[in-house]
């Protein structure tokens, strides 16, 4: 069977009362999962947090959002912390260790139950068993549909990974750095 798309939920960026959840119609790359981020940023993260300056990411250590992809960290570095002047602190689950993510036990085990044995065949379809998910303790999900395609494969020059603003922690730097403005935030967001 064709994949259809892809899913992303972001409920470990931020706060754990609202959860949401992006299906996207192109491939899973980094510029996807970033851009999502500045989605949920822009319409209700700011709003939430109107004084905030940092934000904290928990990820897997592998796939489009791990802690090798450098299209990861640049999109980041652009669209987080250049342009919105946040400090972004990424803290990668080590490999294997992704069923301690809080969203693996919060989302998935309940969406997987609500679309067990259907086939997703629709995006309409998806987000319904999506936005249809709901557990007695009083979890609700929302889901929106990204329609952008997003290409495969773009490589980012060592070059251009020089310019930016990492700072690695000393515990495990590999799966926790922070990625700091190189400026003043371009434009009122």
């Amino acid at each position: 069977m064709k994949q259809l798309g892809y899913w992303i939920s972001h409920t470990t960026i931020a706060r754990l009362l609202k959860d949401l959840g992006y299906v996207g119609q192109s491939a899973d790359t980094p510029q996807f999962v970033v851009e999502v981020i500045l989605r949920w940023w822009q319409e209700i993260g700011r709003n939430l947090y109107p004084n905030a300056d940092k934000i904290l990411i928990l990820a897997d250590a592998g796939g489009s959002n791990g802690c090798r992809p450098r299209l990861w960290k640049q999109q980041l570095q652009e669209l987080l912390a250049d342009q919105l002047g946040l400090e972004v602190t990424i803290c990668h689950y080590p490999t294997g260790a992704s069923k301690w993510n809080p969203i693996e036990h919060r989302l998935f085990g309940p969406i997987s139950m609500n679309w067990a044995g259907k086939p997703l065949e629709s995006f309409e379809f998806m987000l319904a068993c999506i936005r249809g998910t709901d557990t007695d303790t009083g979890l609700e999900v929302e889901a929106f549909l990204v329609e952008k395609t997003y290409e495969k494969g773009i490589k980012v020059a060592k070059e251009i990974m020089e310019t930016l603003r990492i700072e690695w922690h000393q515990v495990c730097p590999r799966w926790n750095y922070t990625i700091k403005p190189r400026q003043a935030p371009i434009g009122s967001f």
